[in-house]
C-alpha cells in the first residue's frame, strides 16, 4: 500500500484525507519537517509515498495526476509530491537537507510552477523545489482547469474552495481521457461515446489489459467471419472491425482515465493493433479463396505497404526528435495550414489513420468483394505514402539541424542489419566516408530495387536473384558504414523494409503454386513483428532489441540471401514448405524474446498513444 504523509497543521472540515485514502493511500500525520523524516524512514523502500500539505485544496483527480501516475519516478503538484521506489532515494536526500537547513530555504516557483497558487512554507513544494536544485527530474501533469493551491489565509482558502466547486472535475477526467490529436473518425464518430465506456469499465474494476485483449478477440472473430467468404459473413465481419476498433479506443481512455499504465500494456498495446489489422488481412484473402478468387498477392502487398508506411513514420521522428536547430520553411507552412481548423481534418484524413483506414476496410468488407476492398486499401495507403514521405523528404532537405549520436544509433538498431552486412560495414568504413551525404538512402535504394526487379522479373528457380541479393548485402552495408546522420538517412531503414519484403511477394508470386503466398504472408508478419517490436523498444528509452536476437534471425540482408538461395535450390512445393518453416522459426524467436522482455521489470511502464497512420 501507498503511504501519504500530511503535513502540518490539519484544516478542520478538510477533505484531504479521505480523498488520499480513495486513491488508495494510508495516511499519516507529521506535525513538522523532523516527524516527516521520521515517519519518510519508516515506510518501506519499495512503497510509493506521498507529501501533501494538510492545507491543500483542490480536485481529486488533480491529486490523482500529481499522486498515482505509475510512469514518473517523482511528480508534483502544488501543494503535493509523490516518490516512487525509483525516487525514493533522491527524496530522502532532499528530506534530509531540508531538516538540516531548518526550513528555511527560500520558496521560489520553477517556470512550470508558474501562475500555480503556492505557499512558500508549504514542506512539499520545498522539498520539490530541493530536487529541481539537483537537477532531479521531477514530473509536472498539466492541470489546465483543475485546481490544486495551498491557501495561505481563509480568504484565499474561501477562493479556492469556490474554484473548486466552479469547475466539473469528472468532466475534465472524461476529457482529458481523450487523445488531444486524433484522426476524423476516432475524434466524431467514436470518442464521444467511447469515452463513456471507458469509465463504465473502470466503475466496474476493468483494466485497459482487458479491454486490449477484448479488441484483439472481437478482431479476430470478425477475420473469421471473413474467412466464411459469404455476404453475411462480410457483413458481420464489417460490424465486428467497428466494434474492434471502438475497443482499441476504450483501452487508452481508461488507460487515461484511471492512469493504469503499465509494461504489460504497453506491450499489448504496441503490438495488438498490427496483429488485428494483419489478421483481418488474412480473413479476407481466405475468405475470398472459398469464392474462387486468390487475392493473397494483394493482402501480402498491404501489409507490406503498411508496414513500410510505419517505418518511415517511425524513422522520420527517431531522426528529427531531438536535433539541434530544428528549422524548415516547409515545417513553418505546415503550422500556418494547422493555424485554419479545416486544413487540418483534411491533412489528418487523407493519410489515411487506423480510424478513418479502419472505417473503409469494414464498409467495403460488407458491401463489395475482397477484390475491391485491397485496390482501394492499397491505392488509399499509396496515396498516402506517397504524400507523407514527400513531405518529409522536403522538410529534411530545407532544414538544417545537426543529428544527434543517438538519433544515428536508433536509425541504426531501426535497420535491423544482420551479421553479413556489420561485417562488410567494417571492411567498407573507408569507402563509406568517401559518399556524399545523399548518396547513402540512395545506395540502400539501389540495392533494394535491383533485388526486388530481379526476383519479380526473372524465371522463379534462376540464380539471378541469388545474385542480387549478394549485390544487395553489399549496397546494404556500404549504406549503414557510417553513422546514418543525413539529411535523408532516415530514409535507409524503410528501404531496407522494402526491399525484404518485396523480395518474399516477388518470389511467391513466381512460385506459382497454392499456399505458397499464404507462407509468404505467414513469414512477413513474422519479421515485421520482430520491427514493431524494436521500434516499441526504441520510443520506450529500452534499447533495441539483443544482439544475438538479431544475430539469430539473420538480419534484413540475410533473410533475404536466404529466401533467394531456398527458391535457387528447390521446387516451388518445396519453397513453400521452406517459407512455412522459416516463418515458425522466426516468429517462435521474436516472440518468445519479446514476451520476455514486455513482461521483465525492464520494460518501459507507457501506454503507446499510437500512431495517426
Amino acid at each position: 500500500m501507498s503511504t501519504a504523509i500530511l503535513t502540518g497543521q490539519p484544516v478542520p472540515g478538510s477533505s484531504i484525507e479521505g480523498d488520499l485514502r480513495s486513491l488508495g493511500y494510508d495516511v499519516r500525520v507529521a506535525a513538522d519537517a523532523a516527524e516527516t523524516e521520521t515517519l519518510l524512514a519508516q515506510v518501506p523502500g519499495d512503497q510509493r509515498v506521498a507529501l501533501v500539505d494538510a492545507r491543500f485544496v483542490g480536485h481529486q483527480h488533480a491529486l490523482r495526476l500529481g499522486l498515482t501516475d505509475p510512469r514518473f519516478p517523482l511528480a508534483a503538484i502544488p501543494g503535493a509530491m509523490t516518490a516512487q521506489a525509483a525516487g525514493r532515494q533522491a527524496l530522502t536526500r532532499a528530506m534530509a537537507r531540508e531538516n538540516s537547513s531548518g526550513g528555511a530555504a527560500e520558496f521560489s516557483a520553477s517556470p512550470e510552477q508558474a501562475g500555480a497558487t503556492v505557499a512558500v512554507d508549504s514542506l512539499a513544494d520545498r522539498i520539490v523545489v530541493a530536487l529541481d536544485d539537483d537537477g532531479t527530474d521531477v514530473h509536472r501533469p498539466e492541470l489546465g482547469s483543475l485546481v490544486a493551491a495551498v491557501p495561505a489565509d481563509p480568504q484565499a482558502r474561501n477562493e479556492a474552495r469556490q474554484a473548486v466547486a466552479s469547475v466539473d472535475d469528472e468532466a475534465v477526467r472524461l476529457k482529458s481521457a481523450v487523445k488531444a490529436r486524433d484522426g476524423f473518425f476516432t475524434t466524431y464518430c467514436i470518442s464521444p461515446y467511447s469515452r463513456y465506456i471507458a469509465r463504465w469499465c473502470a466503475r466496474r474494476g476493468l483494466t485497459p489489459n482487458q479491454v486490449t485483449t477484448a479488441s484483439l478477440v472481437t478482431a479476430l472473430i470478425a477475420a473469421g467471419c471473413a474467412a466464411t467468404g459469404t455476404r453475411p459473413g462480410f457483413a458481420a465481419a464489417g460490424l465486428l472491425l467497428i466494434f474492434s476498433f471502438v475497443l482499441d479506443c476504450t483501452d487508452g481512455q481508461l488507460a487515461r482515465y484511471s492512469l493504469q499504465y503499465s509494461t504489460l500494456g504497453a506491450w499489448l498495446d504496441a503490438t495488438f493493433d498490427r496483429a488485428k489489422e494483419y489478421a483481418y488481412y488474412a480473413g479476407l484473402a481466405l475468405g475470398a479463396a472459398r469464392g474462387g478468387d486468390d487475392v493473397w498477392a494483394l493482402a501480402l502487398g498491404a501489409m507490406v505497404l503498411q508496414t513500410c508506411r510505419h517505418v518511415v513514420d517511425f524513422s522520420f521522428n527517431e531522426a528529427n526528435h531531438d536535433a539541434t536547430a530544428n528549422t524548415s520553411p516547409t515545417a513553418a507552412l505546415s503550422d500556418k495550414l494547422d493555424s485554419v481548423g479545416w486544413t487540418v481534418w483534411v491533412r489528418r484524413m487523407i493519410v489515411l489513420p487506423i480510424g478513418e483506414r479502419w472505417a473503409m476496410i469494414a464498409i467495403l468488407t460488407a458491401f463489395t468483394t475482397p477484390r475491391i476492398t485491397f485496390y482501394a486499401l492499397l491505392i488509399g495507403c499509396a496515396f498516402a505514402a506517397t504524400y507523407t514521405t514527400a513531405g518529409r523528404v522536403l522538410r529534411s532537405l530545407t532544414r538544417k539541424a545537426r543529428r544527434t549520436d543517438r538519433a544515428a544509433e536508433a536509425l541504426a538498431d531501426l535497420a535491423d542489419s544482420g551479421p553479413l552486412a556489420q561485417g562488410l560495414a567494417g571492411a567498407l568504413k573507408s569507402r563509406a566516408r568517401r559518399l556524399p551525404a545523399f548518396a547513402v538512402p540512395a545506395v540502400a535504394l539501389l540495392g533494394g530495387g535491383v533485388v526486388v526487379a530481379t526476383a519479380a522479373l526473372t524465371d522463379f528457380g534462376g540464380p539471378w536473384p541469388v545474385v542480387a541479393a549478394l549485390v544487395y548485402a553489399v549496397t546494404s552495408a556500404l549504406a549503414v558504414a557510417r553513422p546514418l546522420k543525413g539529411a535523408l538517412d532516415w530514409l535507409v531503414p524503410p528501404f531496407f523494409r522494402a526491399a525484404e519484403y518485396g523480395t518474399v511477394l516477388a518470389l511467391a508470386v513466381k512460385a506459382g503454386v497454392n499456399g505458397v503466398l499464404p507462407a509468404a504472408f505467414g513469414l512477413v508478419a513474422a519479421v515485421a513483428y520482430h520491427h514493431y517490436d524494436t521500434v516499441y523498444r526504441i520510443r520506450g528509452n529500452a534499447g533495441a532489441p539483443p544482439a544475438w536476437l538479431v544475430r539469430a534471425i539473420g538480419g534484413h540482408e540475410g533473410r533475404t540471401l536466404l529466401v533467394t538461395v531456398l527458391a535457387a535450390v528447390l521446387s516451388a512445393s518445396q519453397f513453400k514448405v521452406a517459407l512455412t518453416v522459416l516463418a515458425v522459426a522466426v516468429a517462435l524467436v521474436v516472440l518468445v524474446e519479446s514476451i520476455r522482455f514486455w513482461v521483465s521489470s525492464g520494460a518501459p511502464a507507457v501506454h503507446d498513444e499510437g500512431e495517426p497512420a
